[in-house]
């Protein structure tokens, strides 16, 4: 029964994203012709705010592309 117990403990953790541990500390939006360079814009716009990593959670557009990213700490 304890090995029963502990693997399930150990699956629920394993199923555990890292965004559930990483503190959000913000959203950032931009724009760009590319997606390359939306992303860039991402990165940079990242790094300034001290952000160890963003996840990009929309983007679109037909000539110019728009998107926003939550950025981690």
């Amino acid at each position: 029964m304890k090995s029963i117990k502990t693997f399930v403990i150990a699956a629920a953790l394993a199923t555990v994203s890292f965004g559930s541990f990483a503190a959000e500390i913000g959203t950032v939006s931009a724009s760009d012709n590319t997606l390359d360079g939306l992303e860039s814009t991402f990165a940079a716009k990242a790094a300034a705010a001290g952000a160890s990593s963003y996840k990009i959670i929309e983007a679109g557009g037909q000539n110019r592309i728009h998107g926003t990213a939550v950025l981690y700490k």
